[in-house]
């Protein structure tokens, strides 16, 4: 049954079971009973990509999971079908939506929680402390808001080898000398300087590499850039998927789709690719004309990473903060305060008013102003809120 996924009753007492972060068993809330896990370390293997996509056709690596679509941040996450009304874990919107089923592929593996719903919460006050012009109200709201929620986020991995053909140019710095006329107390002279120019010589040739483990954020729900500053991932102690490690937390839907995923995994790899390039045509500088690469031999894994999600709507905006559960990494979104940002604007320019008159009439008065030490006062009057 749909419903009974991630359901894990507890032997001595029939209370459900739930996995506890940083550890390899579960535990039960009431009477404490724990259920080892039997913890598989071999690792999970790359899948071939070309014939993922013939499976996927023929439903063979594709399974059907209960889901909700939260309609103010479009996040889609599995939802107990008994439950009918509940808050968005990524934005605090109220929900109150009919499941709906999903298609989509299994996840291959995962990184089990390490961080515990208490650090993150205390990662997520703290953050949330030292913001700087920070709605006042805003700091009183996050006392009162709930914990984070534990999700598990889809990602896909693509390894695969590259060999591109190149046409280029190499540069190559040489000095010339040049006549050039210029004025020696008051008269006109020709000297003599030498001057850098660059020689170009049309090259080609061409680069392999292997990339290995291309991480792809395959959701919507969160800003991806902020997603990416969660890296690194520690991603060679990836498991076997196994519902336990799912027990208590939710899972989104992967929202970008396998091809999709390797399109931007391409342009992860374009940069390093024409790093390459550029290396193997050498000189003092380089141009790039040409450059055809082919993808071959490409393997993916579709695998679960485990965040901390705390959503809330302050004004009539949504706002995420998230946290890497296997680090303690902390990425946020955040609202500002005009008028906090207004009256500092007017303290800085008080405050430079101040030391230009200190400066003015101090023993810097007959000489140039130094800015170095201009700027440490401003600095310093910028970190003392």
């Amino acid at each position: 049954m749909a419903e009974e996924r991630h359901k894990f009753p507890c032997q001595h007492c029939g209370a459900q079971l739930t996995y506890q972060p940083g550890s390899d068993y579960l535990a039960c809330a009431h009477c404490g009973h724990q259920h080892n896990i039997d913890v598989d370390n071999r690792g999970i293997d790359e899948i071939d990509f070309y014939s993922a996509l013939d499976q996927i056709a023929d439903n063979q690596i594709t399974e059907v999971r209960l889901t909700i679509k939260c309609e103010n941040c479009a996040a889609e996450f599995e939802f107990d079908r008994h439950l009918h009304a509940d808050e968005c874990p990524y934005c605090g919107t109220r929900i109150v939506s009919e499941a709906h089923e999903h298609r989509h592929i299994k996840p291959w593996g995962l990184l089990p929680f390490k961080i515990t719903t208490e650090e993150a919460t205390k990662a997520y006050h703290n953050w949330l402390k030292r913001l700087w012009f920070a709605p006042g109200k805003l700091k009183k709201y996050a006392r009162k808001d709930r914990s984070p929620n534990g999700m598990y986020i889809p990602y896909w991995t693509y390894d695969c080898v590259t060999r591109t053909r190149y046409v280029g140019e190499r540069g190559t710095f040489y000095q010339q000398p040049v006549s050039v006329r210029v004025q020696v107390n008051g008269k006109w002279k020709t000297q003599t300087r030498m001057v850098t120019k660059i020689r170009w010589k049309r090259v080609s040739g061409h680069v392999g590499r292997h990339f290995d483990d291309v991480l792809i954020f395959a959701s919507n729900s969160l800003p991806r850039d902020m997603a990416r500053e969660l890296a690194p991932w520690d991603l060679q102690h990836v498991l076997p998927y196994r519902e336990e490690y799912l027990s208590g937390f939710r899972s989104e839907m992967f929202q970008t789709g396998l091809k999709e995923g390797f399109d931007i995994a391409r342009q992860r790899m374009h940069p390093v690719i024409k790093s390459d390039i550029s290396a193997d045509i050498g000189g003092d500088q380089q141009r790039i004309l040409n450059a055809d690469t082919e993808y071959d031999q490409i393997k993916f894994k579709h695998i679960l990473l485990p965040f901390w999600v705390a959503g809330f709507r302050f004004g009539k905006k949504s706002y995420q903060f998230i946290v890497n559960a296997r680090t303690g990494e902390v990425q946020g979104e955040r609202p500002y305060s005009k008028w906090k940002i207004f009256f500092a604007g007017i303290g800085i320019i008080i405050a430079i008013v101040i030391i230009l008159s200190i400066v003015s009439t101090s023993q810097y008065s007959d000489t140039f102003i130094n800015t170095e030490i201009l700027e440490d006062l401003i600095i310093g009057f910028l970190q003392f809120r």
